[in-house]
């Protein structure tokens, strides 16, 4: 066996690291001469937004409740903690000193005798205007919490931007024209031309291939409204032809139904290619 004692003086030995580096030679040990000012650290406080925020921080570590203080334990936290920052040289705000005298002042209001009858409940209780501050102070660092969790821009999300050259112009993609609001349409249609209905003796021819010829003819090359190829006045049997009409006239590619967006107003116009439509043989229908 070999000798641990032999073993451990040929094993490399641990460097140590320096303590810092002075123009590029390491610092192994600190200079007997080494003085450092008392003033030389300076640690502002930064963990508490204020003195009520301290005291809400010490009422909810020692599980008390707001209504019903223990001035006295809460007295001595918060004076340990003042203590505790002022030898650890960090910086207070005024604010926090003004807390702590004003504990102070009410622990020793509470020591003292009280009158037998109090002008106010103050007089009778010095908790309670500290109390009111702290239920206020919840309040507004509740709803400050709340407001911190709401979406943020910039923080939990961030606005696309792109930018357009003066030459693209934006194409406007019409909605489809469906069946259903065609029938609608027509039903609005049916309800006024219901109003100029009347009696009539016998029975009037009524040309659909006619009727589309004078469609063709009345949009030519505008666009009308959808109400406007109708004659109300020729009443019920009228307007079905010109329905029937319409919907042979879109069926052959003849016209066009577009919508500027959808369930707005339905509007007709003509293809270029209807010349085919001048082959069409007439067929007569007859609407009793």
């Amino acid at each position: 066996m070999s000798d641990p004692a032999a073993v451990s003086a040929f094993a490399p030995a641990q460097q140590s690291l320096p303590l810092a580096v002075v123009r590029g030679r390491p610092l192994t040990e600190l200079p007997d001469d080494l003085f450092i000012p008392p003033d030389a650290l300076d640690v502002v406080l930064e963990a508490f937004e204020g003195p009520l925020d301290l005291l809400l921080y010490l009422i909810r570590r020692h599980k008390m409740d707001i209504l019903d203080l223990k001035v006295n334990e809460i007295t001595r936290q918060y004076l340990t903690y003042i203590d505790l920052m002022q030898e650890l040289r960090i910086d207070l705000a005024s604010e926090y000193l003004v807390m702590a005298a004003f504990l102070t002042e009410v622990k020793s209001r509470l020591l003292l005798p009280r009158p037998a009858a109090a002008s106010n409940d103050e007089e009778a209780d010095p908790r309670l205007a500290l109390m009111k501050r702290l239920q206020t102070y919840e309040i507004f660092r509740r709803a400050a919490l709340d407001l911190d969790e709401l979406p943020r821009e910039g923080r939990d999300f961030y606005s696309a931007a792109a930018d357009i050259d003066s030459s693209v112009v934006p194409v406007k993609i019409l909605p489809p024209v469906l069946l259903q609001e065609v029938v609608t349409a027509f039903a609005d249609v049916l309800k006024r031309a219901s109003h100029f209905s009347h009696h009539r003796i016998g029975r009037e021819q009524l040309s659909t291939r006619a009727r589309m010829a004078a469609i063709l003819e009345k949009v030519g090359s505008s666009y009308l409204p959808f109400d406007a190829l109708f004659e109300v006045e020729e009443g019920r049997a009228g307007v079905v032809v010109t329905f029937l009409a319409i919907l042979e006239l879109v069926r052959e590619s003849l016209l066009d139904l577009v919508q500027n967006e959808p369930f707005s107003l339905i509007h007709v116009r003509a293809r270029a290619d209807r010349e085919q439509a001048e082959d069409a043989q007439p067929a007569e229908v007859a609407l009793g």
